[in-house]
């Protein structure tokens, strides 16, 4: 795993091969934060990350000088790792959640600039989650909230969709 541009630029992170998380590739994430920077400014923005898995979306924010990020993951293993990488890169802005990232929508009273959700493929809730996420009033005014999905989703029609974006077999849809 790669973080491709910032303060870490080209710091490599092994994660351990026995997690059970599909990571983002480097060429979509490459991609993905390439469509974002049409859409933030990095510098004092407050993300959230849900379904972490190794943290990279997170690490990435924080690389590119995001004020504070959030990463919600529900496996020991997968939490453990991000926070190993927050000690060898020597970054305290990023803050691990080890829960259920339902239980978390339902309780958290924060707003974020940027959200973006990696559920599994195959997460029988996944189609629901944009309403969910609205429904909990997460974004701060002009905030967006990304999904992660396989191209059987289509949320086109979503009132809050914005734009739907493929790199290979990763889509993105993005939601104001």
């Amino acid at each position: 795993m790669r973080i491709i541009s910032g303060t870490y630029k080209g710091r490599r992170l092994y994660p351990p091969t026995d997690i059970k998380a599909r990571p983002t590739t480097d060429f979509a994430k490459e991609s993905l934060f390439n469509v974002l920077n049409n859409y933030t400014d990095f510098d004092d923005i407050d993300v959230l990350d849900l379904f972490s898995g190794t943290g990279s979306i997170a690490l990435e924010f924080v690389s590119r000088g995001c004020k504070s990020a959030i990463s919600v993951e529900m496996e020991s293993k997968h939490c453990h790792f991000i926070h190993k990488s927050c000690e060898l890169l020597k970054i305290s802005n990023l803050t691990v959640i080890k829960t259920d990232v339902f239980r978390f929508l339902t309780q958290c009273k924060t707003q974020f600039d940027v959200v973006f959700a990696d559920p599994p493929y195959s997460l029988k809730e996944l189609s629901l989650l944009p309403d969910l996420f609205f429904q909990h009033d997460l974004l701060k005014s002009n905030g967006t909230f990304i999904l992660e999905h396989s191209a059987k989703n289509s949320f086109s029609e979503h009132p809050h969709f914005a734009e739907h974006r493929k790199y290979g077999n990763v889509n993105f849809t993005f939601f104001q």
